[in-house]
């Protein structure tokens, strides 16, 4: 069977999760979803960040003495938090598991084999937000423009990385890998980043404190960022490469510069995909604990559903791109599009089907707004917000077919063929939308009587369901 292989970054222990992080997620497991129903076998990872900077200052700040007492805690809080945002991850990754310790260790041996590892003095701009090294030119007003806080100066003896050595195979792979960097805005970053000139990075910290210890010398630990990125390596080694690595943007050059550089050093096949979406915002700024405008995504999915928040997701931005929050939006959304067009469709098909006592059949005729092709070729290419406009082209298709036939006015085969249409319609669209709201697919599919079904099922001919009226798919909010 093939296999494929996606990832979110694992996230800092220093906070629950937030909407920014719950957007990450949800995307990744729709990409999860739609591969396991293409019929692959599919392996989802996340996980946390457990050896920063910013443990320790979560630890202290919610008044735990052990530090690895508090990482404990918070990993269970991160796997709540997926658990009831239905979250189908396959594994959950550790930085401070043995597994993933050992694996860094034996990464870093490789690379130190290879030459690309040395010992020097680096004095720089650290942002302990950020866990990395800035430049003057990064700075804005001298504070990181992400944190808003000006970095500290450090001057410390340190083993360094030469990532300065791989320049040219980098820009020679992206050149031969258009896809490699996603979107093409992300790819142009990275490249005029790489052609300013890489520097050699710092990638351990002096003291036998929090952390993973280096092998050939125990004073050090290693720098986070060298650390976190094995994890896709430490956890899913066996379904390496990685098909998408999913991120936000801020730490694209992380993953489309210093990973890539790591694995060619280290001897392994770089990630097949590097895609870096945009950010959430409220009023315009990216949504931070550090700046206090975080939204709690689980209080939104009971509030609205978690399939509502998940439609929300992939509608109203398209993927890739910035946008801004808004809970208006997602009201109009779930009021419009899934309470109007989706639920009343189906209760209304429902409600004449039971009423119904012949044999349902009929002659295809919404075969022809049924794009299934171009729906596959957009969740290939990661445009979700695409994907779900075809489908939703098929929604509105069959609402017009109802109300132009007006099925509550026939009787006998002309009412079997716009049933058969319909049912037929409604099964399909229950397959489409399972990545998307497995929770509303699962309802549906109960209500029209069928299994579950994957893509190979997407024609029309095939239901053979007993439909029976259940709970309304969602309800309004006024």
């Amino acid at each position: 069977m093939q296999k494929f292989y996606v990832t979110t970054p694992i996230y800092y222990v220093n906070d629950v999760p937030h909407i920014g992080h719950a957007y990450t997620t949800i995307m990744a497991d729709v990409i999860a979803r739609w591969y396991r129903l293409k019929g692959l076998h599919v392996f989802f990872l996340t996980g946390t960040d457990e050896n920063s900077f910013k443990t320790l200052q979560g630890a202290k700040k919610f008044g735990f003495d052990d530090v690895k007492e508090y990482a404990d805690h918070m990993a269970k809080q991160w796997k709540k938090t997926w658990k009831e945002l239905g979250i189908s991850y396959d594994d959950f990754i550790r930085t401070t598991e043995p597994r993933h310790k050992k694996k860094v260790r034996e990464f870093f041996n490789k690379i130190m084999e290879n030459g690309d590892i040395y010992k020097g003095k680096y004095t720089g701009l650290y942002c302990d937000g950020c866990e990395t090294f800035l430049t003057e030119s990064e700075l804005v007003k001298g504070l990181c423009p992400l944190h808003k806080t000006p970095p500290r100066q450090v001057s410390e003896e340190n083993y360094f990385f030469r990532l300065s050595k791989y320049s040219d195979k980098l820009l020679e792979h992206i050149k031969e890998n258009p896809d490699f960097i996603l979107p093409k805005t992300r790819r142009n970053e990275v490249v005029s980043f790489i052609k300013s000139g890489l520097k050699d990075i710092s990638i351990s910290r002096p003291g036998s404190g929090w952390g993973i210890k280096l092998p050939n010398d125990e004073t050090h630990v290693f720098w986070v960022w060298f650390d976190a990125l094995i994890n896709y390596i430490s956890a899913g080694e066996k379904f390496w490469p990685a098909d998408v690595h999913l991120m936000a943007k801020d730490i694209i050059r992380f993953h489309a510069v210093i990973w890539p550089a790591m694995l060619m050093s280290a001897g392994y096949e770089l990630p097949r995909r590097i895609f870096a979406h945009g950010f959430f915002t409220i009023n315009g700024q990216k949504i931070s604990k550090s700046l206090g405008n975080a939204i709690d995504p689980v209080i939104l999915a009971k509030k609205y559903s978690i399939d509502a928040l998940r439609y929300f997701f992939v509608r109203e931005i398209p993927f890739g791109e910035d946008g801004d929050f808004s809970e208006e939006s997602l009201k109009r959304r779930l009021n419009n599009e899934l309470a109007n067009d989706l639920g009343n469709l189906l209760y209304r098909t429902l409600t004449l089907a039971e009423r119904f006592k012949g044999k349902i059949e009929g002659d295809n005729e919404l075969e022809g707004y049924l794009r299934f092709k171009k729906i596959d070729k957009y969740m290939d290419q990661l445009k979700f917000h695409k994907a779900m406009d075809e489908i939703w082209f098929f929604v509105k298709a069959c609402n017009k077919y109802i109300n132009e036939k007006e099925p509550w006015k026939l009787k006998g085969d002309e009412l079997s063929n716009v049933l058969y249409n319909l049912l037929e319609s409604l099964r399909i669209i229950s397959i489409l939308i399972d990545p998307f709201m497995p929770e509303t697919s699962k309802k549906m599919r109960e209500q029209l009587g069928i299994r579950s079904q994957d893509l190979s099922m997407i024609r029309f001919g095939e239901f053979k369901g007993k439909p029976r009226r259940g709970e309304i798919l969602f309800r309004k909010v006024e």
